[in-house]
């Protein structure tokens, strides 16, 4: 059986909100230039690229984001 018990390592005490830093936050993430756009850049490229080793390399880096 597990438990799961949802603490913070430290704690956070938000006394505003600063939905410009939210924004900037959320385009880092999901957005155009985000990480993972540019997995999914990397990984669609993979199939066509004519080496294996040019795939091997494609299929790392997107990994890795």
């Amino acid at each position: 059986m597990w438990v799961y018990e949802k603490k913070l390592q430290y704690p956070v005490r938000v006394d505003t909100c600063n939905p410009a830093l939210a924004q900037m936050i959320l385009e880092q993430f999901g957005g155009a230039d985000g990480e993972l756009s540019a997995a999914i850049r990397y990984l669609s490229q993979r199939w066509s690229m004519p080496t294996d080793e040019a795939k091997g390399i494609l299929n790392d880096i997107g990994t890795e984001e």
